[in-house]
């Protein structure tokens, strides 16, 4: 039972809820920036290049070899070898976008935190003046002499 109260109490530390939090909100954040990388910014780039997409771009090393038979025995199909470098494009372009967002929301953040250092701080009250100063100097000494 000690095993399963200390697994328990690791999963309940506040790290590991922030740590968890924050991963499904990434997820959930690179969900929408895939879209918009997929479904907003690439198809006018796509256009620009006369209809390319870019998970589409590859260099062909081996062509694909259908099913054959000779002589009777089947020979299977041998599927193309190529290197598929328009998803590795597209992959660092959703990278460059995610980082170009997330510095973005930090860049607010910081300015947020910021402009709170920088706001004015409630003013202490004002200390006595000279007059009210001589006054208690003079309520101190009377007492003194009691």
């Amino acid at each position: 039972m000690g095993f399963f109260k200390d697994f328990k109490a690791f999963l309940m530390k506040g790290d590991i809820i922030n740590l968890a939090t924050a991963v499904i909100v990434a997820t959930a954040f690179g969900s929408i920036v895939k879209s918009f990388t997929d479904d907003i910014l690439m198809p006018p780039i796509g256009l620009a290049l006369n209809g390319v997409d870019f998970t589409e771009l590859k260099i062909i090393l081996q062509e694909a070899q259908p099913e054959q038979v000779v002589n009777g025995e089947t020979i299977a199909a041998v599927p193309a070898v190529s290197i598929n470098y328009g998803n590795f494009i597209q992959l660092i372009l959703n990278f460059v976008i995610i980082g170009f967002c997330i510095f973005l929301l930090l860049r607010v953040y910081a300015r947020t935190k910021e402009k709170e250092k920088e706001s004015p701080q409630p003013a202490s009250p004002p200390g006595p003046s000279a007059q009210e100063q001589l006054l208690m100097e003079i309520r101190d000494a009377l007492k003194a002499k009691q």
